[in-house]
C-alpha cells in the first residue's frame, strides 16, 4: 500500500535481535542508576517499609501453601519409590534437600514474580502513560529513587525470609503425607538432621537476592519502556512475568552450580 514502509525480510531477522539488545541495555543502564540511587540522599524510607509489607508480609500465604503442596507432591512420589526399595529411612532427606536447595527458592521468586512483578510493572506503566512520571521529574523527584529503589530494597530483603517460610512448609507438607505412608516420624527428621548441612539452608537463601533483583528492574523496565496506553500496560504486566520466570530459571541453575557443585 502507498504510504507504507514494507518490511523485508532483513528487517523481520533484526527485530528480535534488536529488542533483545535493547532489553539488555535498557536493564543494565536501569541497575546501574539504582546502584547510584542507593547511596544518594534522599532515601525512600516510607515507600521502602510499604514495598516490604506487600512483598514480603502480604505473600506469606501464597509461599507457605504453594511450597507445602509441592513438598507434599515431592513425598507422595518420592516415598512410595523409597519405601518399595528399602529406604524409607531417606525421605527426610529427599525432601529437605530438593525443598532447601531448590523448589522453596525457586517457588518463592515465581510466586513474588507473579504476584509482586506484575502490580509493579502495572503501577509504573501507568504511572508512564498518564506522565506522572515526566510530573516527578518536572517537581525534581527522581523516578528511579522514587519507584525503583524501594522495590528493589524490598525484593532484595525479603525474598530470603520468604524461603525459609517456604522451606520450613515444605519439610513439614512432605512429612505429613511421609507419615500417612508409613514412615515413622522420628526416622523423617533423624534423615533430615543427618543429611542436611547449613549450607543447604543458607545456599537456598542466598539464590532469592538474585531473584528479587531480577523481578524488581524487569518490572521497572517494562514499566518505564510502556506506550499505547492500556494496551501497553496489560503488555508491560504480561512481560514481566513471562520474562522474571525465564530469568530466575536461567540465573537459578548457574547460582546451583556455582553454590553446591563447588560444596559438593
Amino acid at each position: 500500500m502507498a504510504g507504507r514502509a514494507a518490511t523485508s525480510p532483513l528487517d523481520s531477522l533484526l527485530a528480535p535481535i534488536e529488542a533483545s539488545l535493547s532489553f539488555v541495555g535498557e536493564t543494565a543502564m536501569l541497575a546501574g542508576d539504582t546502584l547510584r540511587r542507593l547511596v544518594h540522599r534522599p532515601f525512600e524510607w516510607k515507600e521502602t517499609i510499604n514495598q516490604m509489607a506487600f512483598i514480603g508480609v502480604s505473600s506469606v500465604p501464597l509461599v507457605a501453601m504453594t511450597n507445602f503442596f509441592s513438598g507434599a507432591v515431592l513425598a507422595l512420589y518420592s516415598v512410595e519409590f523409597l519405601v518399595k526399595y528399602g529406604g524409607s529411612s531417606f525421605a527426610g532427606a529427599t525432601v529437605g534437600l530438593a525443598m532447601c536447595r531448590e523448589i522453596a527458592p525457586v517457588l518463592a521468586g515465581l510466586m513474588v514474580a507473579a504476584r509482586c512483578g506484575s502490580a509493579m510493572a502495572a503501577l509504573i506503566a501507568q504511572m508512564q502513560v498518564t506522565e506522572q512520571v515526566d510530573a516527578l521529574k518536572m517537581l525534581s523527584v527522581n523516578p528511579t529513587s522514587y519507584l525503583v529503589v524501594p522495590r528493589v530494597v524490598a525484593a532484595v530483603t525479603m525474598l530470603p525470609v520468604l524461603t525459609l517460610v517456604g522451606m520450613y512448609s515444605g519439610v513439614l507438607g512432605g512429612w505429613m503425607v511421609a507419615s500417612a505412608s508409613g514412615v515413622a516420624g522420628g526416622a523423617f527428621f533423624d534423615s533430615l538432621r543427618s543429611f542436611l548441612r547449613p549450607w543447604d539452608f543458607l545456599g537456598g537463601m542466598l539464590k532469592t537476592p538474585f531473584f528479587g533483583l531480577i523481578v524488581a528492574l524487569i518490572a521497572a523496565q517494562q514499566g518505564f519502556r510502556t506506550k499505547e496506553g492500556a494496551v501497553g500496560v496489560g503488555r508491560a504486566t504480561t512481560n514481566t512475568v513471562v520474562l522474571s520466570m525465564v530469568f530466575i530459571y536461567i540465573v537459578n541453575y548457574f547460582l546451583a552450580t556455582w553454590y553446591f557443585g563447588l560444596k559438593s
